[in-house]
């Protein structure tokens, strides 16, 4: 039941009222002046205010001051017999909800509270939304307790709630875009926007006015105006995502806006200012970019203001039964199964596993599995055959392919005129390319698995090295 309070010192309205409000489900409280009214208010909880402007003593004008004062967030409605437009100004600037003239009719003065109560329910699950999201993305809920996340934490812990720009550099599937949302949701813009736009998804004629917007008619079918990404982030964190595949002549606007945060609309000349925390992430070498002219250097220094580097899978092994258990429970809930569990075997050719797509990958062969796997129990059999590839390799046939001293079955020895080192590594590549290929029966996929890369960093291989299979 919602709790009226009632201050006024006509006791006929103070009864007609609590008669009125206890009919309409409320816990009415009354007070004969405002000293009474604020005392009240100090002892109980109350869901609106109805209060007299004018009182003997202290009026309505002091009451919604010391509310303001003590950071009471209640709709206060103002009423009084001797309304004027510069009291009800005055009033609306000291927080109160609503202002009514006496006599009113009472249904009109239940509109005014329902609609009252309809703001202070929406406002408390606004509130409600804002804890859950922080509370989502609270560094300390992200999964991992290995070494390096711990870094990673301790890192977010001091510079969320900064408004430097950070660049997020790690490989795909790392969780670069989660980790931007933590650093966001718990900093002070947490309850601003958070933008996120990948720059390798929007087509490069196009990426000019997502981050910047477009005037009407400044190109073919640009029927109205639209904002960008950058307006849409005001007062809160703009994601960049890929930010390393932005094009030259992009890269330019990009500083500029770093530099001065003001930017012009595609076919506008208003400048707009905007007041936005950058966040940006890739998976490149900017470092390499840079060197072989790719990426302005000037850019890249304004982005790597701090730099937060996430780890691979595969550096964070101790991680996986975290979360293993952690998709099995999501996923199994949601195909409203019961939890898989992992046999040895199973969980010993998981650990064993490269993971190229790091947590990404993992998350993907748990929904996999859950829809799969008819059993409770996940055994070898029902792993993608190439984690059993990887798990039944000798040992001596992975120390090999990860030593480049075993120089086609020989030790490397240095003459005294000394070698040339790139080509003996790059023959051991090939060698070791070529030896996986073959034991894969030409399969890139699993070739690129026993070698510990991506499919597509094998392919780009194999092409400079003029291998076919």
């Amino acid at each position: 039941m919602q709790k009226a309070l009632i201050v006024d010192d006509d006791e006929v309205i103070r009864d007609v009222l609590q008669s009125f409000l206890s009919k309409n489900g409320f816990e009415v409280s009354m007070a004969e002046d405002a000293h009474k009214g604020l005392e009240l208010l100090r002892e109980e909880k109350f869901d609106i205010v109805l209060t007299d402007l004018v009182m003997p003593g202290m009026g309505g004008m002091d009451i919604l001051k010391e509310m303001s004062a003590m950071n009471m967030n209640l709709p206060v409605i103002v009423m009084t017999a001797f309304g004027t437009v510069q009291s009800a100004v005055e009033a609306m600037k000291l927080g109160a909800f609503d202002y009514i003239t006496k006599p009113f009719i009472l249904d009109e003065l239940m509109l005014i509270i329902n609609r009252a109560a309809n703001v202070v329910k929406l406002q408390k699950e606004n509130t409600m939304l804002k804890k859950q999201l922080k509370k989502k993305y609270n560094f300390k809920g992200l999964i991992g307790d290995s070494p390096n996340m711990v870094k990673v934490y301790e890192m977010i812990e001091k510079i969320a709630d900064s408004d430097s720009t950070i660049l997020i550099t790690g490989e795909s599937g790392t969780g670069k875009e989660l980790i931007a949302k933590t650093i966001h949701f718990n900093s002070s813009r947490c309850q601003e926007p958070f933008v996120p736009l990948n720059c390798a998804a929007i087509p490069k004629d196009l990426l000019e006015s997502e981050l910047f917007g477009h005037e009407k008619g400044a190109f073919t079918g640009a029927f109205n105006m639209r904002a960008g990404r950058f307006e849409l982030a005001h007062n809160g964190t703009l994601f960049l995502d890929e930010i390393g595949e932005l094009a030259p002549s992009l890269q330019v606007k990009m500083l500029r806006v770093l530099q001065e945060r003001e930017f012009e609309r595609v076919g506008g000349v208003k400048t707009i200012k905007v007041d936005v925390r950058i966040l940006a992430a890739t998976n490149k070498d900017l470092e390499k970019e840079v060197r072989e002219g790719r990426f302005r250097e000037d850019l890249y220094y304004r982005l790597n203001v701090i730099p937060l580097h996430l780890p691979p899978l595969r550096e964070r092994l101790e991680d996986i039964p975290l979360l293993m258990d952690h998709f099995v429970h999501e996923f199994s809930k949601k195909r409203k199964r019961e939890p898989l569990r992992f046999s040895e075997e199973a969980v010993e050719c998981l650990l064993k596993y490269r993971w190229p797509g790091n947590v990404r990958e993992l998350e993907n062969l748990i929904e996999r599995l859950t829809i799969l796997v008819s059993g409770d129990t996940v055994t070898t059999s029902d792993l993608p055959e190439k984690f059993n590839i990887v798990y039944s390799c000798k040992k001596s046939d992975r120390d090999a392919a990860k030593s480049v001293m075993d120089y086609g079955g020989q030790s490397v020895d240095i003459p005294e005129y000394g070698i040339d080192l790139n080509a003996v590594v790059d023959d051991v590549e090939r060698k070791l390319i070529l030896r996986a290929i073959e034991k894969s029966g030409g399969v890139k996929s699993m070739a690129a698995t026993i070698l510990g890369l991506n499919r597509t960093t094998l392919i780009e291989k194999m092409k400079k090295m003029g291998i076919k299979a």
